[in-house]
């Protein structure tokens, strides 16, 4: 009988930035993926839909799928000959069970493989501006699990940690931290050796506290401190102001929430993470590419000067609309090609098509005020579009008496699998900015948020027609002065700057 193979695979402390890229190879050649609770949301989402996705949930002191159970698991598909992916946060082999799970695999004929992952205990003290080794402070680090069994006490040498006079990491300590800062008090280390609690380290929520080993349990006391937290205790945490380089990014402590289509949604959230934005991406729209093939055959056989292009997503649909049909773009071989944008442009462009018009300002208004400036009553134009797109297009053509044919290609559905967790969080405060790069993307949030208001956050908004739908509902908008992605982001830094 033939096997998969299982892949240990270590996540990281945090989102995609610090995936491996062998790690993030594994899961796009998975058919079932077993993940923990702490592995970030946006890793997951990179799992092939194809993917078979089993959640076994384990954190501290309490496991939903006890242990023996993941290794069944991960036999039982394996043996169903399928590439298996075991999705551990942080490293595989750090505290995680990677070996015992290893273990159980080789017993049972499972071929297996490991690929490690960046570990906490390194990178969340690296995040909070402390080098867990300096040759001014230290020349070793010692990474200590501070959690015990259940119902038993700790069983750590801290006589035999004071002495080695390294950084100490613990891990899973922060129920914990009392017994251990006394544990080291108690084997000989001054009170007044400096210690650091970084909270959910790497992630752009990340909080720290720095104090002596005397103070510092009190203190996550009453910052109310929460797992996942580690602990480091040693000289290098007095750098910690001073090369903290997280925290100071122009962005940092801002929550952004990302509308865009799940297709398109990369480029904005990847440009804000690189500014220090938590960045929570709910899409709240996608396009459906659907066309009348009888009325575009029927289209098709008039002469066009122009093809006119709305959106990026309109390019796409364009082309599998032809397919459709048994065409392709030879059947323009005599038309220009006009688009809304730049983001349009570049999208034509990836079929070898540069774009002859473009307005300025990237609207339906001035494309056909554009478009009507170029041509006369002779003229005739092809509208590929959005099912109910913008009256403003055609209302413009229609008065200098232009002809055209304004074709649906795609329609626009209204969506949010995350709707219930935005509505909490926006009526908390948590979110300071939601962007929108489109009317219908305001729609689709109000469809699927239904707040009572909407003026507790401001609406980051690529264009007047985004924004006067927005202040529809009330919002609070900032306009981009170029309707792309890099102008939102420059209207945002300057948003947060005057913050």
């Amino acid at each position: 009988m033939e096997v998969g193979k299982v892949t240990l695979v270590g996540a990281g402390p945090s989102g995609l930035d610090l995936l491996t890229l062998r790690g993030f190879n594994a899961l796009q050649n998975a058919d079932v993926v077993v993940f923990d609770r702490l592995v970030e949301q946006d890793i997951i989402d990179i799992i092939p839909d194809k993917a078979e996705k089993i959640d076994v949930g384990k954190q501290n002191n309490h496991h939903p799928v006890p242990q023996e159970q993941i290794n069944q698991i991960l036999v039982g598909k394996a043996k169903e000959n399928k590439n298996v992916v075991r999705l551990k946060g942080g490293d595989c082999f750090l505290f995680g069970r990677g070996g015992e799970e290893c273990e159980y695999l080789l017993a049972n004929n499972i071929p297996f493989e490991v690929v490690s992952g960046v570990t906490s205990a390194i990178a969340a003290p690296a995040y909070a501006g402390i080098p867990v080794t300096h040759r001014d402070f230290c020349s070793s680090v010692h990474i200590i699990t501070a959690h015990a069994k259940a119902g038993k006490k700790l069983e750590i040498d801290f006589e035999s940690l004071v002495k080695l006079k390294g950084t100490l990491v613990f891990l899973m300590g922060l129920s914990s931290i009392n017994e251990v800062m006394q544990g080291l008090i108690n084997s000989g280390m001054s009170k007044d050796m400096p210690a650091a609690v970084i909270e959910n380290g790497t992630r752009l929520t990340q909080r720290k506290i720095v104090s002596d080993i005397s103070n510092i349990s009190q203190k996550v006391k009453d910052l109310n401190f929460k797992s996942p937290s580690i602990i480091v205790v040693g000289e290098v945490c007095t750098l910690s102001d001073s090369l903290d380089w997280f925290s100071k990014q122009p962005l940092y402590g801002q929550t952004v929430v990302v509308t865009r289509p799940k297709e398109r949604i990369g480029t904005l959230s990847e440009k804000l993470r690189r500014l220090g934005a938590n960045v929570i991406e709910c899409p709240c729209i996608q396009t459906v590419n659907e066309v009348d093939t009888d009325k575009f055959n029927d289209a098709l056989k008039k002469q066009y000067d122009y093809v006119v292009l709305t959106s990026p997503a309109g390019v796409s649909a364009m082309i599998e609309a032809l397919e459709k049909i048994n065409k392709d773009l030879r059947v323009f071989y005599n038309c220009k090609f006009a688009v809304i944008g730049s983001g349009t442009a570049k999208e034509l462009k990836k079929y070898g098509i540069n774009a002859d018009l473009m307005p300025e300002i990237y609207d339906s208004e001035h494309l056909g005020k554009l478009l009507a400036d170029k041509l006369n009553s002779n003229s005739s134009v092809l509208i590929l579009r959005a099912k109910g797109g913008s009256k403003e297009l055609t209302t413009t053509l229609e008065r200098k008496g232009i002809n055209f044919s304004d074709i649906s290609t795609y329609i626009t559905e209204y969506c949010c699998n995350k709707s219930e967790m935005l509505r909490e969080i926006i009526e908390n405060g948590v979110v300071n900015v939601i962007t929108f790069t489109s009317s219908s993307t305001v729609t689709g949030f109000v469809n699927s948020i239904n707040l009572d208001k909407y003026n507790n956050f401001t609406a980051l908004c690529i264009g007047k027609q985004t924004a006067k739908k927005a202040e529809f509902y009330g919002m609070k908008t900032k306009i981009a002065k170029n309707a792309t992605i890099d102008s939102m982001i420059a209207a945002l830094l300057e948003e947060n700057h005057h913050v």
